[in-house]
């Protein structure tokens, strides 16, 4: 099963993602994936953004600083692909795969987009978050597959704990 979310990009569907996975994995779940951790800069720069590997915590930064001025696309390509690698050596076994969101790299192929159909393909439930002007890539790649669900925490907590009670053994 799949379920996503979509945010307007605002950072609040990062905290709700991270507080899933935390009440999962107090339920015993095995949850994988990446949250994603914004750290703000007192100077005006950009956010740093890091990727928090679950289960185990390892941070991964995905952001890159572009110098001051700078407008450009601010991914690491390297430090997101060294994230879905992560994630992919760590798949075997999870229950539950939580992704911090389905981007432009997964939009165009790359990304998580393998680890997602990895996941599918095994049984494991998957919950992502995605902007809406990704929503049309994300219903190619799915094939209209999967469940649009609200950002509430306690819903998207009962939602899951639903989905995995009824996954075939």
């Amino acid at each position: 099963m799949l379920g996503y979310i979509l945010s307007e990009g605002d950072g609040a569907v990062n905290l709700v993602m991270a507080d899933l996975a935390d009440r999962l994995a107090r339920r015993k779940l095995r949850v994988g994936g990446v949250i994603q951790i914004n750290t703000d800069h007192c100077d005006g720069r950009p956010c740093d953004m890091d990727l928090m590997v679950l289960p185990d915590g390892a941070v991964i930064r995905i952001s890159q600083d572009l110098g001051p001025g700078a407008t450009g696309f601010r991914l690491d390509p390297g430090g997101l692909e060294t994230a879905v690698g992560a994630v992919a050596a760590r798949l075997a076994g999870a229950e539950i795969l939580i992704l911090h969101r389905f981007g432009k790299q997964e939009a165009e192929g790359r990304g998580f987009r393998p680890v997602i159909a990895d996941a599918l393909g095994n049984g494991i439930l998957v919950i992502l978050a995605l902007r809406p002007d990704f929503l049309p890539a994300f219903l190619q790649f799915t094939d209209g597959f999967g469940e649009r669900l609200t950002a509430d925490l306690a819903a998207l907590e009962n939602w899951s704990l639903c989905q995995v009670a009824t996954a075939p053994v």
